[in-house]
Parts: structure tokens; C-alpha cells; sequence
């Protein structure tokens, strides 16, 4: 996982929901590659035909509420998004997507972001720069052991680089 990393930003709004997210009718597979390929496509039709691998969705608050599916996180993951950037999360979500290495970051200024701006975060210094508005906006430290999972790609790969056996 890179330190830091830069994108174009998409813009949603407060609680979208992990259904939003990836529809249940897909949750039939674990398939990565089909997850990704269906991202977001009842919230934004098309989503995924005009991302890059590196940009960055933005959104304001509870973003990944309703149930918790892993699905979520990994097909953002693997569809090519960097970081989803929010007001706040929903607690499970939050923890899924550490889980499965996907960065997250809280930050209260999340609807001053539009659509389209380009951001660089440094995950370790605690900055997001938004290249396109030329400001800046802190986050909370990421914990040092979340930013362990995100280093290793997410739990398993952490917990197999760590030997933990089952």
C-alpha cells in the first residue's frame, strides 16, 4: 500500500448504504473482479465506466451503513478507488474496509471537496491536499495498528505476514 497517493475525486452524499454500494444481487459471488464491476451502480449508473484506478470517492455522513457485508470495501478496493473520504462512517463498514485494506479518513470538511477536485493524502503526515481549491485538510491519525493492516493489504495478509495460524 502506498504512503501517499493522489486522485480525482467523486462526489456522494450522507448514508450510502453498503446496498448502494454493491448491490445485494451480487452478493452471490466473491469474485472480485464482478464486485468491482458493479460498483455503485444504483447510486451512480455507469460508475465504474468512468473511474481511473487512484481516484478517490468522497462523501458526507454514515457512509457504509445498513448491513454488514465485506463485499463493500473490497469491491471499492478493487474496482481501483484509493480512499473513500467522509463526514463519518458506519462502524462496520469502518472496520471492513481496514480489514480488507481499503483507507478510509474522517473529516468534517468532506462537502467543502467537489466532484472532480484532485486530492493527495499522505496517510502518515495526516494531510489531505486538494490540488484543484490549493488547501488543506487534516485527519485523525490513522491508529498505528490500522495502519498495519493497510500497509499489509488487510487482515489476512497481516495475519499470515504475522504466521497467526487458524
Amino acid at each position: 500500500m502506498q504512503k501517499q497517493f493522489s486522485g480525482k475525486t467523486w462526489k456522494f452524499g450522507d448514508n450510502i448504504d453498503t446496498d448502494l454500494i454493491i448491490a445485494a444481487r451480487y452478493l452471490n459471488t466473491s469474485d472480485k473482479a464482478i464486485l468491482a464491476s458493479h460498483l455503485m451502480e444504483d447510486a451512480r449508473a455507469g460508475f465504474v465506466d468512468i473511474i481511473h484506478k487512484g481516484d478517490i470517492i468522497v462523501a458526507g455522513e454514515n457512509f457504509g451503513c445498513g448491513s454488514s457485508r465485506e463485499h463493500a470495501p473490497v469491491a471499492i478496493k478493487e474496482a481501483g478507488i484509493s480512499a473513500v473520504i467522509a463526514k463519518s462512517y458506519a462502524r462496520i463498514f469502518y472496520r471492513n474496509a481496514f480489514n480488507t485494506g481499503l483507507p478510509i479518513l474522517e473529516i468534517e470538511q468532506a462537502d467543502s471537496i467537489n466532484e472532480g477536485d484532485i486530492l493527495e493524502i499522505d496517510l502518515e503526515a495526516g494531510i489531505i491536499k486538494n490540488q484543484t481549491q490549493n488547501c488543506t485538510y487534516p485527519f485523525a491519525p490513522i491508529p498505528p495498528f490500522m495502519l498495519e493492516l493497510l500497509k499489509s493489504g488487510g487482515l489476512i495478509p497481516y495475519a499470515k505476514a504475522q504466521n497467526v495460524t487458524q
